[in-house]
Parts: structure tokens; sequence; C-alpha cells
């Protein structure tokens, strides 16, 4: 965070200082949650379906905040931000329980002061990342290629929203030379109102997939919303890069939509950075032969699931962009690790059960690429293959049929058992019956208890077992009995990172 005084703050966000002078400093970072708060920080009070953060102003000033920036009087010195009409309501995505509008009063009031921060920070390189399925591991990888470039600021996990994403932006100071943001929506205009709070210079998309259908309404609609960061970028002149997917129609269409100059990945010929000759090893980690303008090397990431290698090649499009040559791109992309926990996470038990949990989240493209990474796992390997898969939220009128076809993919791939947790996934375990070369490979089960009792029952030495779902199926919990792990969902990752965000 860089400095900025009480006055600076008030006069950002147009709002008024209350017990406070204005003279006072912010030196440090910038917390909704008050149990983070270090000396000299700012509190943010944010109120929520649950907690409201005015309750916790008093605390937080006494844990050594400067000051709260805060919707109404608190008992401490604040910044009080003024109130929002309808339409800042509605843009700033107010929080479940805001019934007031007070949430995004003060959300608006942090995306200003995440723009002074950008505005002021003029060495500083913002990089945006968006797409249905991929992107926090492609913002993971962007940031490990970039870091030994200089000081790059993240989020942790999908830190991704109205509130994580200007938290991110306010951790960036003047020795900050990378920031890469990671970008989601729930409707068309979330992504171009994040772009407007840390304006980015270079955008990638991934894809357009079919993730929160129920909520875009069609892959057009969501086609529209990921294309708002190309929109945003700034002319090829001015410095403006768009980097995009050239595997994904949808996303290679939106070069007709930016000024910025077009730099695209993947595995077509035409890509100007790409992949050739991809293979998977015995744990399904990929290597290829990444091309470029400047030359070809070939690379060997540590990562699992042939999707990364598209993530690889986004991440390394960038890097070049910003000065890293192949040599140094590969090197860098060989000592990558998977940052951000619950996505295709692999730990082996002391019983010699692989366990891939990749239960963070779901939608149907990136459960069919990890069926493909755990059927490449266990291609011609001792133990058996396991899919213990929940439901997929948000997909509208194709619920049903995403559901079946993943269980039909799963008979495809020769998947040996799948174990289809609640009701609510059923068409899976009805798919994977009527494809009709299965028995009772197939098993449906009420909940992660019964799911977490049939594994350990049934598992043997040399088994993997894949665990996926949404979030909201918490199906993280099935891979941490397994595993003895006690990581549990961050409170902090998912109230930036909210719901329904794709």
């Amino acid at each position: 965070m860089i400095r900025l005084s009480l006055d600076e703050i008030a006069e950002v966000v147009g709002g008024r200082l209350h017990r406070a002078d204005g003279s006072e400093v912010v030196t440090a970072a910038v917390e909704f949650d008050s149990r983070k708060i270090r000396p000299g920080g700012l509190f943010v009070a944010v109120p929520g379906e649950h907690v409201d953060g005015h309750r916790f102003a008093e605390r937080a000033v006494a844990d050594g905040a400067v000051a709260v920036l805060a919707a109404r009087e608190v008992d401490a010195p604040a910044v009080i931000v003024p109130p929002v009409d309808a339409a800042e309501r509605a843009r700033a995505m107010a929080l479940a329980g805001d019934t007031d509008g007070s949430g995004a009063a003060v959300l608006v009031a942090m995306a200003r002061l995440a723009r002074l921060v950008v505005d002021r920070l003029e060495r500083l390189t913002v990089v945006g990342v968006t797409g249905s399925s991929g992107k926090t591991s492609t913002k993971d990888l962007i940031a490990q290629l970039l870091e030994p470039s200089g000081p790059t600021v993240a989020p942790p996990g999908s830190f991704n929203n109205e509130i994580g994403h200007p938290w991110t932006v306010l951790r960036a100071d003047e020795d900050t030379r990378h920031l890469v943001l990671e970008l989601s929506a729930r409707g068309t205009g979330h992504i171009a109102e994040l772009c407007e709070s840390a304006p980015p210079r270079v955008g990638v998309v991934l894809n357009v997939g079919s993730a929160h259908l129920g909520e875009f309404g069609s892959r057009e609609a969501v086609a529209r919303a990921k294309g708002e960061l190309v929109e945003a970028l700034p002319a090829a002149a001015d410095g403006g890069v768009a980097v995009l997917n050239a595997d994904d129609p949808a996303v290679a269409a939106m070069a007709q939509r930016t000024d910025a100059r077009v730099l695209r990945f993947g595995q077509r010929p035409d890509a100007e950075v790409r992949a050739e000759d991809v293979e998977l090893d015995e744990q399904a980690r990929p290597g290829f032969t990444l091309v470029t303008p400047e030359g070809r090397a070939t690379v060997r990431l540590p990562l699992h699931g042939e999707h990364h290698v598209g993530n690889a090649l986004a991440a390394a499009a960038v890097a070049r962009e910003l000065g890293a040559t192949v040599e140094q791109t590969v090197e860098r992309l060989e000592q990558v690790r998977q940052l951000s926990g619950k996505r295709m996470e692999v730990t082996e038990t002391p019983g010699g059960v692989t366990v891939i949990n990749d239960a963070y989240n779901a939608n149907p493209e990136s459960v069919r690429a990890a069926l493909k990474a755990l059927a490449s796992m266990k291609h011609g390997g001792p133990g058996r293959s396991w899919a213990v898969l929940g439901a997929l939220g948000e997909l509208g009128d194709e619920t049903s049929t995403a559901h079946d076809e993943i269980g039909r993919l799963a008979v495809r791939l020769n998947i040996d058992r799948l174990v289809v947790v609640g009701d609510q996934a059923r068409a899976m375990h009805q798919g994977a019956a009527l494809e009709g070369s299965w028995g009772e490979e197939s098993t449906l089960v009420p909940d992660v208890e019964a799911a977490v009792g049939l594994l350990r029952d049934e598992l043997r030495p040399d088994d993997a077992v894949l665990i996926k779902a949404s979030n909201a199926a918490a199906l993280w919990r099935v891979a941490e009995e397994l595993t003895g792990s006690t990581a549990g969902e961050s409170s902090g990752e998912d109230a930036a990172r909210g719901g329904g965000t794709t």
C-alpha cells in the first residue's frame, strides 16, 4: 500500500472524516478481515449477509488500524463514505444481505481508492485475466513468470470480485512492477467495472464456457461479458495487448472488439505463442515444444493435466510481452508450483492412494479436463481410477444434460469407479448407467460422509481418486478426510471470491 493520508482518502472516495483530523497516514495493508489488521493499516467495514464489519471497527483500531473506511459512524477514527445511487449500487454488486446499500457504498469507495493507487504508480503494469475456467491457475502462472523480472502482486486464491479485486490492487506499492488480477463476473458490465478501478495494459482471455449459464443465459452472453476486458485495454499505440486463445473461436473473435495489439496463444498453427508435440508423462504432467516468433524450446511442466498447456501458453505470452526471453520463460515454467489450493492438488496418502483434490470449483469444461487427467494418470498403470463428483451449479437449462454428459464421459474414458455425491448430481449416475458398458461401477451416495465411508472401505494401494464439484458441494472435505488435511475453505478467500462468479 502506498502512503496515504486520511485527507487524501476522504477526498478520493468523496467521504468525510470522523474522529480524525485528516493528517493520519495509512502505511500498511488495507484489510476487510479485522483479524488480519497490522499497525498502520486501514480497516474496511464491509456489511455482509452474516457479519457486519462495522461491529469490529473499534477492535481493528485497537489492533493498530489507523482508521476505518465505513458506511456509517463507528466508535473509532474513520472515513465515512457517502451513500450511492441505485445505478452505482447495481454496478457495485453489493453483497448478499446488504439491504440498505451500505455495502455497495463501501465497495465503490474501495474501487476509487484502488484507482488512485494505480494512477500514482506510473511504473506499474496491470495484467488482467478472465475466462470461464482456469483463471486462478493461469493468474498464478503469470505471477510466477513475472516475479523474477520485478516485484509482482497477485491475489491469493480466487480473490477476483468486487471485494478481492480492489483489495489486491491496494497491496501494490512503489516497488511493485507487475499487478496480476483475476477478473470474474456475475453479469454484463461487471468486468468493465473492475477494469475501471485498475485499468489493465495486458488482458488475457482464456475461454468461453458453460459456467454460470443460469445467470448469463447463453454462451454468447458469457462471451460479451468476457470481452469487456479487451475492450478496456488501451490502443496498440499506447501499449495495449490482448492475449487471446486461438483455440477457442469465441475468444479469437474478440480481436474485433479491441484497439489493442492482439497476440494469440494455443495449439493452432497461426498462434504466435503455441505448443507443438504435446505429451503427458505417467502423472499426466505435460511436456511440449514452446514455439514463439523468437524461437522454440522444450518445456516440461510440473503440473498435472493437459489443460495446463493452454494456461502455460497464456502465461508465456504475457512474460514475452513484458521482456522475458524464451530461455527465461522455459526455465520459469519448469519451476512453477500450484499456488492455490484445491486445484489439481495431488497428494499420496500413507496407504499409497493418490488423491487429486480439484474440488475448489467446477464447470463442465473443467470436469472434463480433470477426468482426462485422471484417465491419463492411470492409463496402463497399477491400481484403479476413481472419480468422486458432485453437482455443478448455475447451469440453468443445461443442468441435467451437462451432468448426464459427464457421467457418460467417465465411462468412455474407462474410469474404473464413479462415486456421485448428492441427489442434485443424480444425472451423472444415470448417464454413466445409460452409457451401456458399465454394471455397478457407478454409485450414488447421499452426502460427503457416505462418500468417505465408501472410499475408506474400498480403496486399495495404487488407486487414484479425483474429487471435483462446484464449491457449494464442499467435496474438498472428502479429500481432507482421505489425506488427513484440515485446510478447509478459506473464509477470507470465500468472502472475496463471492458466489456465482465466472
